[in-house]
């Protein structure tokens, strides 16, 4: 027996990556990602893409305006706590079903056999659509906070047009290094994670040791402001409608943790690790997210002067009424390179979606492809920036795009994530558990779910400023209509003739079904539903 430390390490790795890659053969696809990432990396994706310093930054304007510091503090806990029976019922069905796929493949597996290829696809659908928003929400908020920036002690005069070059300027360094440096992502992860961990920490404290006066705890949990137009929506409606409109900020920055299952394929143990990366970004970040409101909220100086900051930015007023131009100017430094981050691996997180769903179909099979040279899905990397840029054009005509794509980016992350928890519930029969079981809570848990998914997704869709013109209109709806009428429109159309849901590729390839050509697929399934299929009897 060897008992060189090293060497049963080495073994230990080498058999939990067998068992990982038989688990998925068992699910009918073949290791082609390189599976390397541990829990701290997997963890380390999902946290990054949440971010607290980004969804919190980029929308501090939205949340002091729509709702002011009590709707902030108190709703982020409110949030955070809900948002935590989501990730559970999602970290249960991971462990069961770690794949690359997420919400798409589960939807498929816990669905009825006749129901699974259409609620695979509209799951798919509704995913996608979140994860180029939350894409889009990261980098644009990355290129609004660059501009905001350099007006300070300057002449630069931020535009529309500016931000979008700025914009597709970072998403193409995002192109670039999941690309050509996917050897480099685990180490830039680590880097991410220290950044939005100790880096978060030491800014927050930093904030209110040096803040010359600090607000009171009434002020921070207890002061309401409507900023929503004149009137505001408090007058015109209710202040509860300001407040459940003001949790945008918070729900939308606890979002994107799928990514910890749609880089499964790529992490070892993954029926463990994947579920707990889930959980794991969503608990740290509320508390890190916790302490950085807190710390921005009691550190304000002047509330008036912050909310109609003439840079436009609160958090950088705040940073300049504290540390002056320069202090300001290093420490939103500091946050850009967070964001830069988020958004990084938010596109890593879509690409490796996309290219799952390519893979089985849901998109067009060019889209199906590792660069074998560059261990990367190349194609999908550069669609999902393509569907950014797409969905930051808008902003050129309106002054809520930013707020718009952030509740696209939530409303289509957590129909996809609600859907299969809810057919979870649904068809229990068919919920073959993985080691992370919630045992008798989980269909409470997933009840409370779906019912909280089905609340925000009603009122994220709710105008957001008064009077409602073309400026101030509320394009989420519109976006979250045409994808639902594309998804449900095409199934009924044509995709029901040859999406047949998840591919078993092992399974088909070993029967000589040709899996990159989808009518072959369909002819294939057909023969076999008859009995008159065998093995390589498709030519």
């Amino acid at each position: 027996m060897d008992d060189n430390p090293m060497a049963q390490r080495q073994a230990s790795v080498a058999a939990t990556r067998e068992h990982d890659e038989d688990r998925l053969a068992e699910m009918g696809y073949k290791q082609e990602l390189t599976r390397n990432w541990s829990l701290l990396h997997n963890f380390g994706v999902s946290f990054s893409i949440i971010s607290v310093i980004t969804g919190i930054t980029t929308l501090f304007e939205y949340g002091l305006s729509t709702g002011g510091p009590g709707v902030m503090s108190v709703g982020w806990i409110v949030v955070c706590f809900f948002t935590m029976f989501v990730a559970l019922g999602m970290a249960e069905i991971v462990s069961a079903v770690p794949t690359s796929g997420g919400p798409y493949f589960w939807a498929a597996i816990l669905a009825p056999p006749g129901q699974a290829a259409f609620w695979s696809w509209i799951t798919g659908w509704f995913n996608l659509l979140g994860q180029v928003a939350v894409t889009t929400g990261i980098t644009f908020g990355c290129a609004g906070l660059i501009s905001t920036t350099a007006t300070v002690n300057s002449g630069y005069t931020p535009t529309a047009a500016r931000t979008i070059g700025i914009y597709a300027a970072l998403l193409s360094s995002h192109v670039l290094v999941n690309s050509f440096g996917v050897k480099f992502l685990r180490y830039l992860n680590d880097f991410s994670v220290l950044l939005h961990s100790v880096g978060v920490s030491c800014f927050a404290i930093a904030v209110l040791a040096k803040a010359p006066t600090h607000q009171s705890a009434k002020f921070v949990f207890a002061t309401f402001y409507d900023g929503t137009g004149d009137p505001g929506w408090s007058v015109r409606a209710s202040p509860a409608y300001v407040a459940v409109c003001g949790i945008l900020m918070a729900q939308y920055t606890i979002t994107g943790y799928d990514a910890s299952a749609h880089l499964s394929e790529e992490t070892n143990n993954a029926s463990w690790n994947a579920p707990l990366g889930v959980l794991m970004s969503v608990g740290v970040s509320a508390v890190f997210g916790f302490f950085l409101i807190i710390a921005l909220l009691f550190s304000i100086q002047d509330f008036a002067g912050t909310v109609g900051s003439t840079v436009g930015q609160p958090v950088t007023q705040i940073l300049m009424d504290i540390f002056g131009d320069k202090g300001a100017i290093a420490l939103m430094s500091l946050i850009i390179l967070c964001v830069w981050h988020a958004g990084l691996f938010s596109l890593t997180s879509n690409s490796r979606m996309m290219f799952a769903f390519a893979r089985d179909h849901g998109l067009p099979s060019f889209f199906d492809n590792v660069n074998e040279k560059f261990e990367a899905p190349i194609r999908t990397i550069c669609l999902a920036a393509f569907l950014a840029v797409l969905l930051a054009v808008p902003s050129l005509g309106s002054s809520v795009a930013f707020s718009a794509a952030t509740s696209i980016a939530t409303i289509g992350l957590y129909i996809s994530y609600g859907l299969p928890i809810l057919i979870g519930l649904i068809y229990p029969s068919n919920f073959a558990k993985g080691p992370f079981n919630l045992r008798a809570a989980s269909r409470p848990i997933a009840l409370i779910a779906v019912l909280y998914i089905t609340f925000i997704t009603i009122v994220f869709c709710l105008p957001e400023y008064n009077p409602v013109t073309s400026q101030t209109l509320n394009y989420t709806p519109v976006a979250v209509g045409i994808v639902a009428a594309w998804a449900f429109g095409s199934w009924f159309l044509w995709a029901r003739r040859w999406f047949t849901g998840p591919i078993r590729q092992i399974e088909e390839e070993r029967m000589g079904i040709p899996i990159a050509d989808p009518a072959k697929m369909v002819e294939a399934e057909e023969m076999m539903k008859d009995g008159m299929m065998g093995v390589n009897d498709i030519e």
